[in-house]
């Protein structure tokens, strides 16, 4: 047998010391070494035991060490926070079951809860170094919002002067009006105008988008005319004028100046009534002249000229003014029941219907051109 030299300076117990990293591989190889063949002190590996130490190497160099395997590595540990508050109105009263919300820059890191009946409410485990608000919505209550917080690792906030305010009711009331509605605030502006501020001039219509009249209005116009003080200061001023010129044959003095009153009295109230309120409602048609106000003289000048023989329908449209023609008709033939008799006849009849007619022309020019510079509102 052959003897196997122990090498010089290795104990026995550094022999069977267990290898470490560095040494363990080194050692393993040497021990295994040591079993192969050795002649005159030396190691001779043959081709098969050398490749068994290349592997035995190779696995030590890849494989942990039992020493690193054993040890636990240190990491910080995260410290979260808490945040706390309780919700409150601006009269520092408490609100309860609010909805309270946690909300981080990342729109999954989010968190809500209800706030209890003192309005308290509390949030755990809250990641530090990361910004978040909170938000407070309750019934009856505008939404509140805080500013950016920011927790320190460990740190319990508590959030202060969380102070809600009453939510503002707002209330969309849509007013609508019907028709007879709007024409008879219309009407109402139409009885207050005046030329100068005292002759009354109610029957014609500024308003762009005038509505139609209903019977009830026309009337009550026709009315507001007949009965005006000023008309009957304009019979009167009338009434005179025919005193002068001994016209119609009632003679002279003051029973004649009583019934030429009364006789024009009773030409402009049938006129009125039955021109702007009667037959108006008939046909309906409307007896008012509406101002144009724009557009070329010429156009102008036509509208106004053909206001006594147009005049415009309930719908809107342009038709025959049967209601101003046919009422100066009537009026004049009226005329013959209280005018004297040697003024009777047909020539009274057509006599004042032409003159009826040519003072609606002149009427409707003047509208047009000047009674609007001196057109006042009354009160």
């Amino acid at each position: 047998m052959r003897n196997l030299a122990r090498p010089a300076g290795k104990t026995d117990d550094e022999r069977n010391k267990p290898f470490t990293r560095r040494g363990g591989v080194a050692d393993l190889l040497i021990r295994h070494t040591k079993t192969s063949n050795l002649h005159d002190g030396a190691m001779n590996l043959d081709g098969r035991q050398f490749y068994t130490c290349l592997a035995i190497l190779v696995t030590g160099l890849l494989l942990p060490s039992p020493s690193m395997l054993g040890q636990d590595i240190d990491r910080p540990e995260l410290r979260v926070g808490s945040i706390v508050g309780t919700v409150t109105d601006v009269n520092g009263d408490t609100v309860p079951d609010a909805t309270v919300a946690l909300e981080g820059s990342d729109l999954n890191d989010r968190r809500t809860m209800v706030a209890n009946d003192n309005g308290y409410f509390e949030f755990h485990d809250v990641k530090p170094g990361i910004p978040y608000q909170i938000k407070i919505t309750a019934t009856g209550f505008s939404e509140w919002s805080s500013p950016a917080l920011t927790l320190e690792p460990g740190q319990f906030k508590i959030l202060a002067d969380i102070r809600v305010q009453v939510q503002l009711a707002r209330t969309t009331v849509y007013v609508t009006q019907t028709s007879e509605e709007v024409a008879t605030e219309q009407v109402k502006v139409e009885e207050k105008q005046r030329v100068l501020g005292i002759f009354p001039n109610f029957y014609v219509v500024y308003d762009p988008d005038p509505v139609p009249l209903t019977t009830k209005l026309k009337f009550r116009l026709a009315l507001k005319v007949a009965t005006d003080p000023i008309t009957a200061l304009g019979v009167a001023f009338l009434s005179g004028t025919q005193q002068a010129g001994d016209t119609p044959s009632y003679g002279q003095g003051s029973a004649a100046f009583g019934k030429r009153f009364a006789a024009n009295a009773a030409d402009g109230f049938s006129d009125i009534m039955i021109g702007g309120a009667i037959l108006p409602s008939l046909l309906h048609q409307d007896p008012r002249y509406f101002y144009q106000g724009t557009g070329t003289k010429k156009s102008r000048i036509r509208h106004a000229l053909v206001h006594p023989f147009l005049c415009r329908g309930e719908k809107g449209n342009w038709e025959p003014n049967y209601s101003s023609l046919g009422g100066d008709l009537a009026s004049a033939g009226i005329s013959n029941l209280y005018y004297p008799e040697s003024n009777r006849g047909v020539g009274l009849v057509f006599t004042n219907f032409g003159i009826s007619t040519a003072e609606r022309v002149v009427s409707s020019m003047a509208q047009e051109f000047v009674l609007r510079q001196v057109h006042w509102h009354g009160r």
